[in-house]
């Protein structure tokens, strides 16, 4: 019987499966994969739930016990990242559809199975898991102000608020509140704690049935926009070449130990694809393939990149 951390230390391999898997049923059945996009929001509202509750919000105090690293991590992500992405973005087209993907991806910090890439490159996952809760409350505060800095007017034509605030209240509010309520009944009664064990479960098969569902009902419809597609691939293989050395150079600047600099490389490394994925699904139809396309490509690029980062960054960026 396979055992939870084995199946967490053999995801990047599960996604990648289901990747290729979605992509072929999408290509095989594309009139019946095309229907899958209704059941998208369920699956993501549910894999919301699942990473929100691994998370420690109940701990919070705990998160700042380590400031020196804490100041790091928001440096690299709310500060060395903007920057590199800003840069990055001017060798893209200049259409809004676009550049909304790629800095809704790229401006949000991951908070789910960065924990596990960063045990597997030897990193300190502890000092991610705790961190996680200011993380996910950060992005959620900047998000909006680097899209207004970045994009300014075109954000605000591209966004329209009533469905934008739908998705956001119905697939992370609602799930993010759900998950909170049975941390803190956990604190009180057993069957929270039944719960939460039971939710540890959950994380990595809805993760695979999410890509799958995405990239099945999706992949049929992109061949409108495969060159713009096309496009962002070499600036998402850039971040993840650029990022690491500048996350190393602040973990140095900032006198981290080697097991908390590889961490703060994985963290400043690895985008919160799926968490935004919702706020893209959210837009007008038209829109909102291309920006889930950009989105989607993403995370197939990153998962590329972990496999070498977890060896990479180890034996040759920080090694000890």
């Amino acid at each position: 019987m396979i055992t939870r951390q084995q199946l967490e230390n053999n995801q990047v391999w599960l996604y990648v499966i289901v990747l290729v898997m979605g992509a072929g049923f999408g290509l095989i059945v594309p009139d019946f994969s095309g229907q899958l996009d209704i059941i998208i929001s369920m699956i993501i509202a549910i894999l919301m739930y699942s990473m929100f509750s691994q998370i420690p919000f109940t701990s919070l105090k705990k998160s700042f016990t380590n400031r020196r690293f804490i100041r790091a991590l928001l440096t690299v992500n709310y500060i060395a990242v903007p920057i590199v992405v800003w840069l990055l973005s001017k060798l893209l087209p200049d259409f809004p559809p676009l550049l909304l993907g790629v800095y809704l991806v790229l401006l949000t910090p991951c908070i789910d199975y960065v924990i596990v890439f960063t045990a597997l490159g030897r990193g300190n996952e502890k000092l991610i898991l705790m961190a996680t809760p200011i993380l996910f409350i950060t992005q959620m505060l900047l998000l909006p102000l680097y899209l207004w800095l970045f994009m300014g007017e075109d954000a605000a034509g591209i966004v329209e608020p009533v469905p934008f605030l739908e998705a956001f209240f119905g697939l992370i509010v609602i799930p993010l509140g759900i998950a909170i309520a049975i941390q803190l009944l956990a604190r009180k009664a057993p069957v929270g704690n039944k719960i939460i064990n039971l939710s540890t479960w959950l994380p990595v098969p809805f993760m695979a049935l999410t890509l799958f569902v995405v990239v099945a009902s999706q992949i049929g419809k992109l061949s409108s926009y495969i060159d713009l597609i096309l496009k962002v691939i070499p600036i998402y293989v850039a971040f993840m070449i650029i990022v690491p050395v500048v996350s190393r150079f602040i973990a140095k600047w900032f006198k981290l130990d080697v097991e908390s600099g590889r961490a703060l490389i994985f963290s400043g490394s690895t985008r919160n694809s799926l968490v935004v994925l919702p706020l893209a699904l959210a837009l007008p139809d038209e829109l909102s393939m291309l920006v889930a396309a950009v989105i989607v490509t993403q995370t197939i690029v990153e998962l590329a990149g972990e496999l070498i980062y977890i060896r990479l960054v180890p034996n040759l960026l920080l090694p000890k």
